[in-house]
Order: structure tokens, then sequence, then C-alpha cells
């Protein structure tokens, strides 16, 4: 058994409170890409609605979403910068523009993204019913944990279903706005109220998820344990060879 699975008790923090809910933001605020991480995901959309509704000309609109999320691509990779937001920014837009264009339907150009959010909170919510809540998954290796959390700190897997939990409420709670309007509203009031979506409900469910793992016991550093357990190892070893 190794030590990232082994049972223990429960841990002991190794930070005073105010340093944890330190590292708990600066965790939140690498995983979810931070303020430019949401102006990359609003702009490309907001370009689209913004054209659309002016000249409602459906080449032009998807054309200059695309355009400005490849840009974005780029001054990443002249800044050197993590790419993983951006290059998702990229993907999300280009299927909506191909499936836009392939049906010739305007509205289509959002349909990927709203499918992809019903599918991400039905993933959050079915994960956390078989124990293996989706946020531990994403955060566990941010916070140097990994899978430490299922078994040896039942508080922060608490902590992980709650926040799952949030995050699947919220985005049905989002999809069961959009999905009717994609029926009855036409492409700029779809767009609008989508764009006035982005946001918000992101920040409640990114702080309901800061909330609750701030009164979480503190991760277990699996990293670090590994790291010990190499140097004592490599100690014994030399210990005997002097013997």
């Amino acid at each position: 058994m190794t030590s990232v699975d082994k049972p223990t008790t429960a841990p002991t923090p190794t930070q005073p409170a105010d340093d944890a809910k330190a590292v708990t933001e600066a965790a939140l605020f690498e995983a979810f890409g931070g303020v430019r991480g949401m102006v990359e995901t609003v702009l490309p959309g907001l370009l689209f609605v913004t054209i659309f509704t002016v000249n409602k000309d459906l080449h032009t609109s998807a054309i200059a979403a695309l355009a400005v999320s490849l840009l974005l691509v780029v001054v990443r990779l002249v800044r050197k910068d993590t790419m993983k937001h951006a290059f998702s920014g990229v993907f999300g837009v280009a299927f909506g523009v191909v499936f836009a264009m392939m049906t010739g339907n305007a509205k289509d150009f959002y349909l990927p993204g709203m499918l992809y959010t019903l599918g991400l909170a039905l993933a959050y919510i079915v994960t956390t019913l078989c124990g293996v809540p989706l946020i531990g998954l994403i955060l566990g290796p941010v916070f140097k944990e990994n899978l430490s959390w299922r078994t040896r700190n039942p508080g922060r897997k608490t902590a992980y279903a709650k926040a799952s939990w949030a995050w699947g409420l919220i985005l049905l709670a989002k999809c069961a706005i959009l999905f009717p309007l994609y029926w009855w509203a036409n492409t700029s009031q779809l767009g609008w109220v989508l764009i006035a979506l982005k946001i918000p409900p992101f920040l409640l469910a990114v702080w309901l998820t800061w909330v609750f793992l701030a009164k979480a016991p503190a991760p277990i550093d699996v990293f670090a344990e590994m790291e010990a357990e190499e140097a004592a190892e490599k100690a014994r070893k030399a210990a005997a060879g002097e013997a």
C-alpha cells in the first residue's frame, strides 16, 4: 500500500488558518484561470453577439470570434504563459463556428458550449454520487495531494463533495435558463443572456469552493511525503553500507 492510499488519522494542519486560506485562494486562481481566464472565456462570444446584433452576418461574426480566440493564444505563446485556458477557448469557439456554419443557424454557435456545460454539470453530480467528486480530481494535483483526500483526509473529501454539488447545481440552473432560450429566443437575445451568465455563476461556484475548502483540513502533500521517504531510504542504505 502506497503512502498515497494508506489510511491514517486525521492530518495535523501544517499551516495557520490564514495561510491555508491564502494557499486555497492561489490554487483556485491557478486552476480556473483567474481574471485573464475569464476575459478569454467571455471575449469571443461577446464579439460574436455584438457583431451579429449589428449586421446579422453569421460569417463575419464567426470569423471575428475565432480570430480573437487565436489572437489570445498567440499572445500567451509570445508571453510564454500557461496555454490550457486559451486553447480550451479556441477549441470551444472553433466547434461553435463549425456547427453554426454547417447548419446555417447562428444560434448553433452557442450550442456546443451549452452541451458542454450540461455535460460538465452532470459530471460533477455523477462523480460526487460515485464518491470521487470531480472538483477533487481537478484540484488534487494543484494542492499536491493527488487522491490522498479519498482515504486519508475525510474532511477534505467532504469539502470536495460539497463543492462539486455546488458546481453541478449551479451549472444545471444555468442550463435550465439557456436551453429554453435556444428554442424560443432569437440569436441576439440568447447571446446576450449567455454573456450575462458567463461570469456570475462561475464566480459563485468558485467562491463556494473557496468557502468549503477554507474550512476543510489542510491538504496532505504526498509529493513531500514521497521525497521524505526516499531520503530516509537513502539514509538507511548509507548507514547500512558504512556498517
